[in-house]
Order: structure tokens, then C-alpha cells, then sequence
């Protein structure tokens, strides 16, 4: 009996998704994981030396932020090299958001050391050198600037991969709106930006507490402000963790997506939609699953082109059923 054999390369595509090409935001991560790792040693060294509970934390920090920086960095680059393999189903997307959530686990346990090592100094306090300390924390802090303008000069909500895409809150989940925005965005991105926020706003605190203590004699604020930031943190921190892990779980992309895919393949003819599954498979981009019923069956590709382009749906599949019951007129 003879076999006939058909090509199926026509049909096949990519799952990379933008994965393969090197990222502008994994360039900037590197340059600051430098520059962090750089000013780390600085003010730990000078935290310890001139006695700064608020330096030491600032320092610390820098320590910590260090190895999520290198977190992220290696994200970045196991998803590019890795965004081919076959294994992955949909790409390495999720390494995306890996890579952020481990990043917001880090930024927890940091606040809670902080929290530790603050009220360890308000019940046994230490002498502080206020004039090395500041001017360090002062370096500190141009740094901490520098990495910020890097990471956040640019909308780390959307996708970098060449699919533009609109930023939707589930508007029926009754989130935040700042903690909402970037929920589909890059959220590798977004870590080592509240990482390096967080440096930022504890050099801050820093600083002022190290004043106060120099110019009014209240040691006390030293402690306070890393309790303080510590706060702060633990908010970002808990923001981030939600929304990774929603990626990581494939939760289903936010109410307007899947309203405007429902809308555009049941707003042509009698189509009707009993399944829809929309996840997010890489920043800025979704996956799709849509079981339509109608009684006058298309090929899958007719719904495929219904769906609008600025959705960010960059993979879809299509079962069709026909609808064998009698369908209902309008009365004349």
C-alpha cells in the first residue's frame, strides 16, 4: 500500500516570542548589577567601620539587591539562549517571571533583616561616626540614582519583543492601579527596578536619620528610618509577588482581553463561545485557547483573523463545532 507523506513546514512557527534577541532592559540590568555590586562594598565596609545601623542597612541592601540583580541578569540570558528549545512548550517566557518573583522573595527577606537589624540597635545602641557615614550614604544614594534613571527610563510595562500591546487592569478584582499597571508587563524588569528603588529610598532614610542624629541628637531615627523602609519594601515586595505568581499559575489574562476576543467572535454571524483561555506566555504576549459553536462552521484561521492585533495574542488555537440545534428567528 503505498504512503503518502506531507510536509507539515508550511504550518509550523516559532515559539520564541521575542525570547531570542537580546533585550535593551537586559543590558541596563547588567550595567547596574556593576555598579551596584561596585558601591556594595563601599558601604558595608564603611557601615561597619563608622557604626550606621542606616548605612549597614544600606549597604546590606546593596549586597542583597546584588545577587537579585544577578538573578534577573541570568534570567535575561537563560531565556534568550534557551528560547529555541524544544522543551520549553511555549518558550521561556515564564523565565521572565521567575526571575521576578525570585527577586520579590529576596526583597521580603531583606525588609525583615532590616526590621531585625533596626530594632536590635534601638534596644542595644552604638556609637556613630555622622560625618564619614553620611558623606558615604551620600555616594550611596548617586548611585542608587543612576541605577534608577537606567531601569526606569524607559515604560518597563511593555513588551520589548516588536508586539505592541495594551496595558489592562482587572478592573472586577478590586486591585491597585500602581500595582496593577505592569502586572503583564516585564516583571524581570520590574524587580530589579523595586530593587534598586528600594537602595534608593533606604539612602534616603539614611541620610535624613544620619542628620537628625548629627544636628538634633536623635539617634533614635537611625533604627526608625530602616523599620521605616523596611515597611515600604515589604509593600513592593508583596505587589510583585502577586502578580508573578499569577503569571507563573497561568492565571487568565485581565477581564477587557478576554471581553474584546469574546466580542470580535461573537459579534460575526450566529458564533458562539463555550471555551476561552487566555494566558501569558512571555512579557507582552498571550496565548489563546477558543472553542467556538456555530451553525455555519469556518476554518480556523476566519477566527483566528477576527481577533485584533493590538491584543498581544501571539498564539492562538481554534476548535470549531457545529451547532446541530434549530436556530431561533427574531419574530417578524
Amino acid at each position: 500500500m503505498a504512503m503518502h507523506t506531507h510536509s507539515t513546514a508550511a504550518w509550523r512557527h516559532p515559539h520564541t516570542f521575542g525570547q531570542d534577541r537580546p533585550r535593551d532592559a537586559e543590558r541596563r540590568t547588567l550595567l547596574v548589577l556593576t555598579l551596584t555590586a561596585a558601591t556594595m562594598v563601599v558601604e558595608v565596609a564603611a557601615g561597619l567601620a563608622f557604626g550606621s545601623v542606616a548605612l549597614l542597612a544600606d549597604g546590606l541592601h546593596m549586597g542583597s539587591h546584588t545577587t537579585a540583580l544577578g538573578i534577573n541578569a541570568f534570567a535575561y540570558i537563560y531565556a534568550r539562549r534557551h528560547a529555541a528549545d524544544p522543551r520549553f512548550t511555549f518558550g521561556t517566557g515564564k523565565v521572565n517571571a521567575l526571575g521576578g518573583y525570585t527577586g520579590a522573595v529576596l526583597l521580603a527577606a531583606f525588609a525583615l533583616a532590616m526590621v531585625w537589624e533596626s530594632v536590635t540597635r534601638l534596644l542595644a545602641p552604638v556609637e556613630i561616626a555622622f560625618g564619614w557615614a553620611i558623606a558615604v550614604a551620600v555616594v550611596g544614594l548617586a548611585v542608587n540614582a543612576v541605577s534608577v534613571l537606567l531601569l526606569g527610563v524607559h515604560d518597563h510595562g511593555h513588551a520589548r519583543d516588536g508586539h505592541h500591546h495594551h496595558e489592562y487592569d482587572d478592573d472586577d478584582d478590586g486591585d491597585d492601579h500602581h500595582d496593577r499597571q505592569h502586572a503583564h508587563g516585564d516583571l524581570n524588569l520590574r524587580s530589579a527596578y523595586l530593587h534598586v528603588l528600594a537602595d534608593a529610598l533606604t539612602s534616603v532614610l539614611a541620610i535624613a536619620a544620619l542628620l537628625a542624629g548629627k544636628f538634633l541628637g536623635a539617634w533614635w531615627m537611625d533604627p526608625v528610618m530602616g523599620i521605616l523602609g523596611a515597611v515600604l519594601v515589604t509593600r513592593w515586595s508583596w505587589g510583585l509577588l502577586r502578580d508573578t505568581s499569577r503569571l507563573l499559575l497561568d492565571h487568565q489574562a485581565p477581564r477587557p482581553i478576554q471581553r474584546a476576543v469574546r466580542e470580535a467572535i461573537e459579534d460575526v454571524a450566529d458564533n458562539r463561545l463555550y471555551d476561552l483561555h487566555i494566558w501569558s506566555v512571555a512579557p507582552g504576549a498571550y496565548a489563546a485557547v477558543l472553542g467556538v459553536v456555530t451553525h455555519a462552521p469556518r476554518p480556523p484561521e476566519h477566527y483566528k483573523a477576527l481577533i485584533p492585533e493590538d491584543l498581544g495574542i501571539v498564539h492562538v488555537t481554534v476548535e470549531v463545532q457545529e451547532c446541530d440545534e434549530t436556530p431561533v428567528r427574531p419574530a417578524a
